[in-house]
């Protein structure tokens, strides 16, 4: 129970990895609240999670468009006065975006995407920062991607704005450092989700066929598991990685589990983190 008591607010949580970081959350002790656009699915996982939950757990849902300055707005306005308080905010709605050369897509949905995808998680942490600062505490969780770390052809508004996410955290990270608030980005891997049916129903023609032949393959072999990303999302949340904080972290890759033992090691350095890579 590494949340017991603590308060949670997760985006994007009706389905996909929102929803498996949401169960994870409830299973770990925490009240949570979750938000989506889409009500009726934001309605069934709410009802799912609460039968994950003890008697004494909330489990509260609200419609919301992150994209939105004031729905954020008021998200965490009903967040604050039903949970009585917030310590964890998991930045996780996001979309692909348009699909295609970048000559050849929608514009409109290029700037949705952006929208939805870098504007959403700065508006919410925009809304939190003065709660978190008053109360000299707060973690905050981005969700980011392989297109913050590699080039993603075909898929520009995507990897633009998951790059662009890292950097938002890295840089938030500084800015309230010593405050007691951690800004920590999570890559959880190649998920078989919604994102991953979008790829496949766009067609080679669209994403490339080496981007498709790549994702058709995963959707094969099953992908990574949605549960070690929300295991590291939980790990993030809890008291054990305080000080952890400005970090790019591979739900896959990395060693998360024992961060916490090498803090003066990772703190202040380029470790998990975006940085260029310079000739010796």
């Amino acid at each position: 129970m590494k949340l017991q008591q603590r308060r949670a607010l997760i985006t994007g949580a009706s389905t996909g990895l929102g929803l498996a970081i949401a169960r994870a959350y409830v299973t770990n002790g925490a009240n949570i609240m979750i938000c989506a656009r889409g009500a009726e699915a934001l309605q069934q996982s709410q009802h799912e999670l609460k039968q994950l939950a003890s008697s004494d757990q909330q489990v509260i849902a609200m419609p919301a468009d992150v994209s939105r300055a004031d729905q954020i707005e008021q998200l965490v306005t009903t967040t604050l006065q039903q949970l009585g308080g917030l310590d964890i905010v998991v930045c996780n709605a996001g979309v692909y975006g348009p699909k295609g050369a970048i000559e050849e897509i929608d514009w409109a949905e290029w700037e949705q995407a952006v929208a939805i995808n870098l504007l959403g998680t700065v508006l919410l942490c925009r809304a939190i920062m003065p709660h978190f600062k008053q109360q000299g505490y707060g973690k905050i969780i981005l969700l980011s991607g392989g297109g913050a770390t590699n080039p993603l052809p075909r898929l520009s508004a995507y990897a633009a704005t998951k790059a662009a996410v890292v950097r938002f955290g890295e840089t938030l990270a500084e800015e309230v450092r010593g405050l007691g608030i951690d800004v920590n980005c999570v890559a959880p891997g190649a998920l078989n989700t919604r994102l991953l049916d979008e790829i496949l129903a766009a067609g080679p023609e669209k994403v490339g066929q080496a981007f498709y032949d790549r994702s058709l393959k995963q959707k094969e072999q099953g992908g990574t598991p949605l549960e070690r990303g929300a295991e590291l999302s939980v790990y993030l949340g809890s008291a054990q990685s305080d000080g952890i904080t400005g970090k790019l972290i591979s739900a896959v890759w990395d060693p998360w589990e024992t961060l916490h033992e090498r803090l003066d090691q990772i703190d202040k350095n380029d470790i998990y983190t975006l940085r260029r890579i310079v000739p010796s």
